[in-house]
């Protein structure tokens, strides 16, 4: 069988709908594509784009084009997109360039009908990938408008749909298309198996088919009011007996909490409806459950994501309930508020996996009242999916390309003739051009030295554009030309990837000199990358501290946002922690990276006129370096903190889930002891080696922070220690370090304690696990700390390079000393 395929080229790449409007949002790679039509066809603010458009070799009477009237369609999504088809009669395919690698939608859409020859009710095929099949064997139903969505990571730069008739008189078809960018966060990897209950990981990877999409309790939500373009059908054709529940709606604002369910997770419609259990206030002797029952696949593993949001209590804490999938208890007196931080109308998500051991034809979802005593029996879901994991359908159909000029299936060639012309002349160039700027720059980036602090310069030939001041080094340019960074990355290759956040992917590179450096490229389309990166800069050029990480350059030619830091050989403090296979660390180390963090938080609330809030503290923003030296890192969040008559800065809330400070959540009032709060959660996370939010964990377990605390205050830390440090630490230090971190979790900002006395606190907690008991039994109070930590005070660091006497030592910088040494000489009886 011959194949032809369907070219989508950056020739066309203008034409295709970009979305607009309402979301905030904007998918690097867009492509609407109605098959088979000779218009666009609009629906809401997209533009599905004709393909016949694309191609040179098309004509309006191409035979293998089908069409048919709109009165025929029993479309729930509208008639515009079934009208038209592209049949195919062998293997063919379309193809897309992705400008972003990550997790797309890829939208099929069909409707069957007769038309000339083509009789579309029989069609018969099956479509793939690259790597992995959609649809095997598939037969659309007649009469019945579908649209088959799938969820998939793509790592290519090409996405090939394969088309393929299952035999040699079947057909094949297709409607339309859809091939649109998703945030990769979308889909979290780990999820709660239902039964036997436990963890499920590898999710982010998996291939997803999307069965259902309900919004209970509400109307249905079509693609133009969803975020992603999602539908969201309603709940009552799926519920058992619709006189056990009632629908409620929420006219107030819904609460997104940083690092929780976002706009994407689901829009605001889906968490401001929901079905609740019927029983009322009063009847608390009502025990019932509420089921959705779904037809499925037998034999396959589902994803199952329930969207919950308190949009029915007066106040955290009223609402415990049960949720069951099938005959297994899910979830057990679900207290929303815990994961919510006590907040209501916050929404939420919990993913599960029913593996295919358990898996029917019947999926059932159901919500039961709590058999706690003195709990009103009530329950209530605000959204559920329903997804099949496909990552063991089967290998994908590959097909060797064959010319064939019978063929009358399409071919849309991307660059024909003239075309091909131009893009030769422009690659040229694009090469020659090049090299010219690489000729210009390669003698003009050198190091620089200036107060004893390293830093590089594109020296005095700047790249295009304007370059903006930067801090008290304004007149010091650190702007690097892209071809350098292209340079360094590879042409940014993925294979140098070393992570991946909101701002945007993280390459390994080497500059000219052999420096190893991190280069962060950003996404020139996001507002909120343009103000992390202009903050960033600004702080981290007038910024230096052996526990900050260092700034080396900046880049903004061609719309780009780029950021060059020192590279920091052993990554994340979170991934040494728990999540990856790295070796563990020992608690004299954790201890130390604690401490070397500490400092550089101290320096960046002290270190200037103003202080510095970091306001995105957490593990994954503390890197480490070859010799597991600790940096903070990720300034892109970062305020200015208050003037000297004001107490706090009043700002929108921004952070990262688990680790915000309640009091900032509730007042959006920003302090430095903001900052303090986060540190102590992740002097938690540091102690027992887990994430601070876990949805897969029973209730109670779920915030590292509540959970730890009930442990603290109940004198029993060591029972939720790591277990591969546990035996190594002396029970004094834990005892400290459990102190410690309860103060930086108090409630209130004014009682928690400054970054400084955290330092020594710390530092007192070292000297205890390794000091002997002769030596250290003069000390026998955390409180002696409070007496020397003015001390800290004293050593102003309001300049750059902060120069101070402590005793008969001269300290350029704190971070050039070390603690332990100096704090010996305080607490000891034959010190200074």
């Amino acid at each position: 069988m011959a194949i032809r395929k369907i070219g989508v080229s950056f020739i066309v790449l203008v034409i295709v709908s970009i979305r607009c409007g309402h979301s905030a949002f904007t998918p690097a790679d867009s492509y609407l594509i109605d098959c088979g039509s000779l218009t666009n066809t609009t629906i809401g603010d997209r533009v599905f784009v004709a393909d016949v458009s694309l191609s040179s070799t098309l004509t309006p009477a191409s035979n293998n084009l089908a069409n048919t009237s709109s009165s025929s369609v029993p479309s729930s999504y509208g008639t515009a997109l079934f009208q038209n088809a592209r049949v195919f009669t062998v293997p063919s395919s379309y193809s897309f360039q992705i400008k972003a690698p990550g997790r797309h939608f890829v939208r099929l859409y069909f409707f069957p009908f007769v038309y000339g020859s083509y009789d579309l009710t029989a069609a018969n095929f099956s479509v793939s990938t690259q790597d992995v099949v959609l649809l095997r064997d598939f037969q659309p139903q007649a009469k019945s408008a579908i649209v088959k969505e799938f969820s998939l990571t793509i790592t290519l730069d090409t996405l090939i749909l394969t088309f393929v008739p299952s035999g040699s008189t079947s057909l094949a078809f297709v409607s339309a298309i859809e091939v649109v960018s998703v945030p990769d966060e979308l889909i979290v990897d780990t999820a709660k198996i239902v039964n036997p209950q436990g963890k499920y990981q590898g999710l982010s990877g998996q291939l997803l088919e999307t069965v259902y999409r309900i919004n209970m309790g509400g109307p249905k939500v079509l693609p133009n009011d969803d975020t992603l373009w999602r539908t969201w059908d309603t709940d009552q054709e799926f519920l058992l007996d619709s006189q056990l529940s009632r629908s409620v709606n929420f006219s107030g604002n819904i609460n997104h909490m940083p690092g929780g369910a976002t706009e994407e997770t689901a829009p605001d419609i889906v968490y401001s409806t929901a079905t609740e259990l019927a029983a009322s206030s009063n009847t608390s002797n009502a025990r019932f459950n509420v089921t959705w029952q779904f037809n499925v696949d037998a034999n396959s593993d589902y994803l199952i994501r329930v969207h919950l949001c308190d949009i029915v209590s007066k106040a955290a804490g009223d609402l415990l309930f049960d949720v069951y999938i099938n005959t297994w208890l899910a979830a057990g007196d679900l207290d929303l508020s815990s994961m919510t931080l006590q907040s209501l109308a916050t929404p939420v998500f919990i993913d599960y996996v029913l593996e295919a051991d358990h898996a029917s034809d019947r999926l059932s979802v159901s919500i039961g009242p709590s058999t706690l005593l003195d709990v009103l029996p009530n329950g209530i879901m605000n959204g559920l999916e329903i997804m099949k994991i496909n990552g063991s359908a089967g290998s994908a159909t590959v097909i060797t390309p064959l010319g064939s000029k019978k063929n009358f299936v399409i071919i849309l060639v991307p660059i024909v003739g003239a075309i091909v012309v131009a893009v030769v002349a422009i690659i040229l160039c694009l090469v020659l051009r090049k090299r010219k700027l690489a000729k210009q720059y390669s003698k003009t980036w050198v190091p620089f030295s200036i107060n004893g602090l390293t830093s590089h310069s594109t020296g005095s030939r700047t790249s295009n554009g304007t370059a903006f001041t930067i801090g008290q080094n304004g007149n010091l340019s650190y702007r690097l030309p892209f071809v350098v960074l292209q340079e360094a990355t590879n042409n940014f290759d993925e294979n140098w990837v070393i992570g991946v956040g909101g701002f945007g992917k993280v390459y390994k590179g080497v500059l000219r000199d052999e420096t190893k450096v991190a280069v962060k490229r950003g996404n020139p389309k996001s507002q909120q990358g343009l103000n992390e990166f202009h903050t960033e800069i600004e702080l981290l050029s007038r910024l230096r501290h052996r526990h900050l990480v260092s700034l080396i350059g900046y880049c903004d030619e061609k719309n780009e946002m780029i950021l060059v830091y020192e590279y920091m050989e052993k990554g994340t403090l979170k991934s040494h922690l728990y999540g990856s296979n790295l070796p563990s660390l020992g608690w004299k180390q954790r201890l130390e990276i604690c401490i070397g963090s500490a400092r550089g938080l101290h320096y960046l609330h002290t270190g200037q006129a103003k202080a510095v809030i970091h306001r995105d503290v957490k593990s994954a923003n503390i890197l480490l370096n070859e010799n597991l030296l600790a940096k903070v890192a990720d300034f892109g969040l970062s305020k200015t903190g208050p003037e000297l008559d004001q107490t706090h800065v009043s700002t929108a809330v921004k952070g990262s889930f688990g680790y915000l400070d309640p009091e900032y959540f509730r007042r959006q009032q920003l302090t430095e002891k903001s900052d303090v709060y986060s540190f102590g959660v992740v002097l938690l996370e540091v102690l027992c080696a887990r994430p601070v939010i876990d949805p897969t964990l029973p209730r109670e377990m779920v915030n590292l922070a509540e959970w730890g605390m009930k442990w603290q205050k109940r004198g029993e830390l060591e029972q939720i220690v790591d277990s591969r440090i546990a035996e190594s630490i002396r029970p004094d230090s834990l005892r400290k370090f459990g102190e410690t971190i309860e103060k930086c979790l108090a409630d209130s900002g004014v009682e928690r304690p400054s970054m400084g006395d955290v330092l020594w606190n710390l530092e007192y907690v070292l000297q205890l696990q390794e000091a002997d008991s002769s030596s250290m039994s003069e000390v026998d109070s955390i409180n002696r700390i409070t007496e020397i930590s003015p001390l800290v005070q004293n050593i102003s660091t309001s300049d750059t390079t902060p120069v101070r006497e402590v005793g008969t030592s001269v300290l350029n910088d704190l971070s050039d000393v070390s603690m332990s040494k100096v704090f010996s000489q305080l607490i000891k009886s034959e010190g200074r």
